[in-house]
């Protein structure tokens, strides 16, 4: 498998990916994403260099975004808010490949490279009714933390976040 950066020759691949995980969780009642969020954030996160991906035979079978702020940060109380951290943001493994180690596979690179780019927390948000996603967290060492922001969406609906961190 081979794990990088994403480049923009992949954006294509990785929006489709998107749309068919946003087809399985739709189906399994976990209504988060839509037309626009995430895929539509995906070129800036490939211009800005935080868009990683990972490949299985010119696959992409996962892919995830780092980023150095969150605008929830402050609704959450963190182990150390003075720390260095960066946010796991836009996760997510291609629904042929669900439940077989690529989460938690994807998790321990996302640590490794938050660590490598001098976070001593890797932090992350997750919608209260993901229950495999707040699953797959705790299972890969995430704890959550408390408190719980609230994310306003332009349609009037508000998505309830728990914060979860990883020591690095």
């Amino acid at each position: 498998m081979d794990f990088r950066l994403a480049v923009m020759q992949d954006l294509s691949k990785i929006k489709a990916v998107y749309r068919d995980m946003i087809k399985k969780m739709n189906r399994e009642r976990i209504q988060i994403w839509d037309d626009v969020y995430p895929c539509e954030f995906f070129l800036e996160d490939i211009r800005n260099n935080r868009l990683y991906v990972l490949l299985k035979h010119d696959v992409i079978v996962s892919a995830f975004v780092l980023c150095d702020t969150h605008s929830g940060e402050g609704a959450i109380k963190w182990q150390d808010s003075r720390s260095s951290v960066l946010y796991l943001d836009r996760f997510g493994v291609h629904a042929g490949y669900a439940r077989t180690g690529i989460g938690s596979f994807m998790l321990e690179r996302a640590k490794e490279t938050a660590k490598n780019l001098g976070a001593q927390y890797l932090r992350l948000f997750v919608v209260d009714i993901n229950e495999p996603a707040i699953q797959l967290y705790l299972k890969n060492g995430f704890i959550r933390k408390t408190g719980v922001y609230d994310e306003v969406i332009d349609d009037g609906v508000v998505l309830h976040e728990y914060g979860f961190e990883a020591a690095l």
